[in-house]
């Protein structure tokens, strides 16, 4: 029997998700006001990693980000409405999905699929749109700290197609089980996991603590890296996801190190076409190299 919480947090965000995208809109915009009062902390973070990343913008360029950065991050909070509760059509009509038949063909070729998806803040948005058009796929999951809120992700997230939820604990071997199964799977790595099993490359000139699996997996199975590329248009409130074609000749000659960089290298890329879309809320920095100072 779902708890007064559970069906609370249920009929708030189907309320999101059925209500109009102009409605939407507003509400994420109200959202996006109050959010310097609500997320300080998180606030914090996102004008650090700024100043990280971007010294040489003025600090008038780095504050218009860190604002839009918060605009469109309350939007996505808003539309998870829409993802997990919405209509097909209103998810359809609200994103927009670019170079899927680079998926089908790796598909046709019986390809072991990585979908690269770095920390943009239209993840979400990607993550619903591809499970709409594939049959099945695998993710790693954090679950989240509440059981409430965890239970409606999980159902949201599963609610079109067969997902495999893979266990950070179960790491690379579930993603190789599901690979191996013909699953694609849909991998973020960009986040820091820790010292355990992470390697320090730049990232942005900053060496930053990351998952080689990337590598590895493409290294060691022949599989494909295919980059999903997401972002948020504050114009019209709609998303747009391009499925990239497959890295060519990743890693070739390169050593699990330098094809981490290149992978890092390529992010940043992405990032510097719209500073504002990535998920800066998170501590991209927090592990150090030995005798390093902290930076947040």
């Amino acid at each position: 029997m779902k708890s007064f919480k559970r069906k609370f947090l249920d009929a708030v965000f189907s309320w999101f998700g059925n209500t109009s995208h102009k409605t939407r809109q507003r509400l994420g915009h109200a959202l996006s006001l109050i959010a310097p009062l609500l997320m300080k902390r998180r606030v914090n973070i996102v004008r650090r990693n700024l100043e990280l990343c971007f010294p040489e913008a003025s600090i008038e360029q780095r504050h218009q980000w860190q604002k839009e950065h918060l605009r469109c991050l309350a939007q996505s909070i808003i539309d998870r409405g829409l993802f997990w509760f919405g209509s097909p059509q209103a998810i359809n009509d609200t994103i927009h999905l670019q170079g899927f038949e680079n998926i089908e063909k790796l598909l046709a070729e019986n390809r072991p699929i990585l979908m690269l998806a770095p920390h943009f803040v239209a993840l979400d948005a990607a993550a619903t749109s591809l499970s709409m058009s594939l049959k099945k796929a695998a993710t790693i999951y954090t679950p989240q700290h509440d059981p409430e809120i965890d239970d409606i992700v999980r159902q949201g997230r599963g609610r079109f197609n067969e997902i495999h939820l893979i266990s950070r604990k179960e790491g690379v071997r579930g993603m190789l089980r599901h690979l191996k199964e013909g699953t694609p799977v849909y991998y973020l790595p960009d986040m820091d996991f820790g010292r355990k099993g992470s390697i320090f490359v730049p990232f942005f000139n900053i060496p930053a603590a990351t998952l080689p699996t990337t590598a590895q997996i493409a290294k060691s199975w022949q599989a494909a890296v295919v980059p999903i590329v997401s972002r948020w248009d504050p114009a019209t409130g709609h998303y747009h996801i391009n499925v990239l074609p497959a890295l060519e000749n990743f890693p070739g000659e390169q050593d699990i190190e330098q094809a981490t960089t290149r992978i890092n290298q390529l992010l940043e890329q992405w990032i510097l076409a719209e500073p504002s879309q990535y998920y800066w809320v998170h501590r991209r920095f927090k592990t150090r190299p030995a005798e390093e100072e902290k930076l947040y």
